[in-house]
């Protein structure tokens, strides 16, 4: 996001001119075209090498990102959610098994890989620096690279986007045995990997700027662009009905110190009839108050011949007596991608040239807005359903076009719907302080309404050749208290500021020659260990051990004093809740909070000062970054599954069993047993399985 929570510096992005895309992307095509023939040959000679035959002609996914199971039975009990109640009645429901950390990007890394995060090098959306201490993203890194050729250097491709997720996604094996896979915006999937079939790259994926998401306002109101704490706000002053300004664009590498470049923009207000006009890049855009325009394409000089697009839309928030305007963050231009963000790379450009222009920011849902207030919480919710509907459009036309193979397509609006409306459940949320706790009372029950709507709708399409699984990541619960870890190992002789220092975000001012322990993230704490930190004073091995256990037991003895309760619920040693070859690169502990209980802002961002305990007052007001025991995902599917508990980490092997597929012995999950439906079933039509595996251990 540019939610505080979510990301560190910026990421930063290689820019390719958009003349040059579409050139490329002709190319492609072309050989495509010629290459079709081979491929068929090579499809039909992989198909050969697998172990038995396909149970299903077609696999569909919908994956429904934090829908809880909890809620999902309440409202099945009550007869709100009659699709998910005939997936229960006639096929299968159950509760599945997360990972640790219980977070999106863990979770759906282990769902794609069928590893644990040992395996897969995910444990949070952020990762450190050894050297600088430092947060990064943990998912993908902008990496220098060396000019190799005329065309690299044609391209200005000085540094290149590298996926930091380890291990093979499914639909990579499956297409190595023949089968066909589209993949819609499930997460970790950036930048794009190569496989055949398509996919759409989803959360992680940058903006134009190359952040994780950072909109523009526009405001006459000095006071409020002073005390902005988000996204970029601009100082405007109409005059004589016409503002005249700049959308801030990208950073261009050879520009003068790293500048960005800007687009001119015009307003005129029209006061009479409470509306205003817009131009930019040669088009006249209607602005209405309360109400979002399409897509507009802005296009962005880079140099003598170079342009670059992006894609963003315009909300008018008020004319008068204060002018306020606010701007989605630029996404890439999917229809001209300044970088690629599908495969093959003219995938997105085919999506973008049937069904239009659609959001393809990794984190489209612009909490950040919301959480400062530059939009309301309508206009967030009018947001996140248009996101929804665009990726409705994208799945139906992918299941439509799916003769054979997977389908797998990812919601993220029931996740960002809570996180942002959570508050309403509780009276007592201190979020609810002073604002209206009426209005949008029922939004999150309603969500899971229109999300059964689309399961029925899905199941409409689908016949009994087709295997259907819906499912969750993980569940949801309250966050109403935070707690700064860093605060906390500092009251415990753990972590030491300098004298002559100043506190502040990431990390600043720690005397790390007598600091043992750090923290930032979700649920992360790490050792200053000497041979993996640049200023590691830990020494690895029995020190090391000592150590996370005296912070776990200490910590999990924490009381909040305001509310007489423990927000810790269980602190984990990741060295005993993972195995692989990347466990070095995690926190050496995780901590398992209890329901209403997470990292604190603050603490994300690693700040080094504030309070033990805060009330979480933003509107940003539920989460899942607890024990995962307390929130686990859902699992329906429309056969029935005679496994009692399953993991997303069987999701894998289960699909490739599926398609009669080895499974590799690196897997953790096991493939799921379906139940016999008649006596027409065969022994060589059931899938095996043995136990189901945490994905965590």
């Amino acid at each position: 996001m540019p939610a505080p929570g979510y990301i560190g510096p910026g990421a930063g992005i290689t820019l390719v001119s958009s003349f040059f895309v579409l050139l490329l992307t002709v190319a492609l095509l072309l050989l495509s075209a010629v290459a079709w023939p081979v491929r068929l040959a090579r499809m039909a000679i992989r198909r050969r090498k697998r172990e038995g035959p396909s149970r299903f002609r077609r696999v569909v996914v919908v994956g429904l990102d934090g829908l809880d199971p909890d809620r999902v039975e309440r409202l099945m009990h009550n007869g709100r959610l009659p699709h998910f109640q005939t997936l229960a009645r006639t096929g299968n429901f159950s509760r599945l098994g997360t990972t640790l950390p219980p977070i999106s990007p863990v979770a759906w890394s282990s769902f794609l890989t069928g590893v644990n995060p040992g395996k897969h090098n995910i444990y949070d959306f952020l990762n450190r620096d050894h050297r600088t201490y430092l947060p990064e993203l943990s998912s993908a890194k902008a990496v220098s690279t060396e000019p190799s050729s005329w065309i690299s250097r044609w391209f200005r491709r000085e540094s290149e986007m590298r996926l930091m997720r380890k291990s093979q996604p499914f639909w990579r094996i499956l297409g190595d045995y023949g089968v066909f896979s589209t993949i819609l915006r499930v997460p970790i999937t950036f930048p794009p990997e190569k496989f055949s079939g398509h996919s759409l790259s989803a959360m992680c994926t940058p903006d134009l700027r190359g952040t994780q998401g950072t909109f523009t306002f526009y405001s006459s109101d000095e006071s409020e662009c002073e005390k902005a704490s988000a996204g970029t706000y601009l100082l405007v002053k109409p005059e004589n009905n016409v503002i005249r300004t700049t959308l801030p664009g990208p950073s261009v590498e050879r520009a003068a110190k790293n500048s960005s470049i800007h687009a001119p923009l015009q307003i005129t207000l029209d006061h009479e009839h409470n509306r205003a006009r817009l131009k930019v890049c040669g088009q006249t855009v209607r602005l209405e108050i309360g109400k979002y325009t399409s897509w507009v394409r802005i296009t962005f000089r880079v140099g003598r011949l170079g342009r670059v697009q992006g894609i963003c839309r315009f909300r008018l928030e008020s004319l008068s007596p204060v002018f306020r305007l606010y701007v989605t963050p630029l996404n890439i231009d999917p229809e001209r991608p300044a970088m690629p963000i599908s495969h093959p790379l003219y995938y997105s450009m085919y999506l973008s040239k049937l069904l239009d222009s659609f959001a393809t920011l990794g984190l489209a849902e612009d909490t950040s807005a919301l959480n400062c207030e530059a939009i309301s919480e309508e206009a967030f919710l009018q947001q996140a359903y248009a996101i929804h509907a665009e990726r409705e459009k994208m799945l139906f036309t992918a299941m439509g076009n799916l003769r054979e193979g997977v389908c797998a397509c990812v919601f993220d609006g029931p996740d960002r719907i809570q996180h942002m409306f959570y508050r309403h459940e509780r009276s007592d949320h201190p979020a609810n302080e002073g604002r209206d706790t009426q209005q949008f009372a029922g939004v999150i029950d309603a969500m899971y309404e229109r999300m059964d709507d689309l399961v029925g709708r899905v199941m409409e399409t689908i016949d009994d050749e087709t295997l259907l699984f819906v499912l969750s990541d993980h569940g949801f619960c309250d966050f109403s208290r935070g707690l700064n870890l860093n605060v906390w190992l500092q009251e415990n002789g753990y972590q030491f500021l300098r004298d002559d220092a100043e506190p502040g975000e990431y990390l600043s001012g720690v005397d790390w020659s007598r600091t043992r322990a750090y923290a930032f993230g979700l649920n992360g704490i790490y050792l200053n260990l000497k041979g993996r930190e640049s200023r590691g004073i830990v020494d690895p091995g029995t020190e090391a051990a000592s150590l996370k256990r005296r912070i776990a037991e200490e910590l999990a003895k924490l009381s909040d004093g305001q509310r007489n309760t423990a927000p810790v619920r269980t602190v984990y040693d990741s060295s005993e809740a993972y195995h692989g070859p990347y466990v070095g690169n995690a926190p050496d502990l995780i901590v398992g909070f209890d329901r209403g209980y997470r990292t604190s802002w603050e603490s994300v961002k690693g700040c080094t000062d504030g309070a033990l305990f805060s009330d979480n007052r933003k509107f940003w007001s539920g989460d899942h970054c607890v024990d995962p025991a307390l929130v686990p995902g859902i699992l329906f599917c429309n056969h029935a599954i005679e496994d009692q508990q399953p993991q997303i980490v069987d999701c894998a092997p289960t699909i490739l069993k599926l398609f009669g597929i080895p499974i590799p012995g690196y897997m953790d999950g096991r493939p799921l047993t379906f139940a016999v439906r008649d006596a027409t079933s065969t022994a060589d039509r059931e899938s095996t399985a043995s136990e189901p595996t945490v994905a965590a251990q």
